[in-house]
């Protein structure tokens, strides 16, 4: 279990965008030869590329943006290629705006190019931050013909041929997005560690007992993840199809309260035998959450169902990767002092620290940790 504790460790320098890995977002439209795009790339990821902060304050304003328009421009044209027909299409791009996404600035750059042999596919190969960051991801709508399509780029999937993917590719797509989105979304892990902590243990008498059977255990378990993953999936659901709309902020402030209360009932517990009711509540929380990575991912209008199954399958998917690693391991060490007082309690306690921080952050939008966000 020193594994456990090192990750709560590492997660505490997440910040206030503990479930927001880098991404940028590009949107292609092509008409025969022609290709017009926009790319959004986030401030705080071209100031770690080029030093766009020149003073070192901590704050990128309008006017080192301004004065760096030129090298953004330069930097982001030299990480995309485009090639139809066998040939490239030489890429040009307008001067650097800035609009807010819900983590923060972007840079926005106007894309425009022409192939000279436009072909029926359009490969495009992109290397942005990938050297820097490599779980950095760029997010693609591709618009031809009036049809929607979405790719991924990714340190491993660097080149996408657009016009030509399969119902299956795209499938697969989303379902690896949902994995990441959970293995990344360290608020949503966090949440699902403090409710598994106890399901190797009974209370009883005002104390935490080994659980007698390892079946015990696993039925818990499984009814606080089936409860989670109905809960999340039928807010996931509405949100994506925009019957429902929280604002993000008030969700991902209402996530890191989740965590701090799940993790204080094990210190603290108020409820020990109906966790899963917690989880299924909680969840309806947290499918907004991932709603919110699903739209950042883009839903294409010709497979709207496609895509959001293959999401929530891959974030079931992660959850049961979690799960299968965690709990043969608790339950091995659930009659150790270790378990009980340093595991439990003292990981729980630890959960709670970090995501009260993560709560105010994102509460009232400051910066606790600005070294370490």
């Amino acid at each position: 279990m020193k594994s456990l504790l090192a990750l709560l460790f590492c997660l505490s320098a997440s910040g206030a965008f503990a479930h927001k890995p880098s991404d940028s977002y590009l949107t292609l439209e092509r008409h025969g030869a022609a290709v017009q795009g926009q790319w959004d790339i986030a401030l705080r990821d071209l100031d770690v590329a080029i030093t766009l902060d020149a003073n070192g304050d901590g704050e990128i304003t309008w006017g080192e943006v301004r004065a760096k328009r030129a090298e953004i421009v330069a930097y982001a044209l030299s990480r995309i290629d485009m090639v139809s027909g066998g040939t490239a299409c030489p890429l040009e791009a307008a001067d650097a705006l800035i609009d807010q996404h819900s983590d923060g600035a972007y840079a926005v750059l106007r894309l425009s190019a022409t192939c000279p042999q436009p072909g029926p596919a359009l490969s495009v190969d992109y290397r942005l931050l990938f050297d820097i960051d490599p779980t950095h991801r760029g997010l693609l709508q591709y618009v031809e013909d009036g049809r929607i399509h979405s790719a991924i780029f990714s340190a491993e999937s660097r080149a996408q041929t657009l016009g030509a993917g399969t119902a299956w590719q795209q499938l697969a797509a989303y379902v690896h997005e949902g994995v990441w989105h959970i293995w990344l979304g360290f608020d949503h892990i966090l949440f699902l560690l403090s409710l598994l902590l106890p399901a190797v243990l009974l209370r009883h008498g005002g104390a935490w007992q080994p659980a007698e059977s390892f079946r015990a255990a696993f039925w818990d378990v499984a009814k606080i993840v089936t409860a989670f993953t109905v809960a999340h999936s039928i807010t996931l659901t509405l949100a994506a199809l925009d019957v429902v709309s929280l604002p993000s902020r008030w969700v991902e402030s209402a996530i890191a309260l989740s965590v701090v209360l799940a993790a204080i009932n094990n210190v603290f517990p108020v409820v020990s035998h109906g966790r899963w009711l917690a989880a299924f509540g909680f969840g309806l929380i947290h499918g907004f959450g991932f709603a919110g990575a699903l739209r950042d991912l883009g839903l294409p209008t010709g497979s709207l169902a496609l895509s959001l199954f293959g999401f929530n399958v891959g974030v079931e998917l992660g959850q049961l990767a979690i799960v299968g690693v965690f709990l043969p391991a608790a339950f091995w060490l659930r009659g150790t002092w270790t378990y009980r007082r340093v595991v439990l309690a003292g990981g729980s306690a630890l959960i709670a620290a970090i995501a009260s921080v993560w709560l105010v952050e994102r509460a009232f939008n400051v910066a606790i940790l600005p070294a370490l966000a």
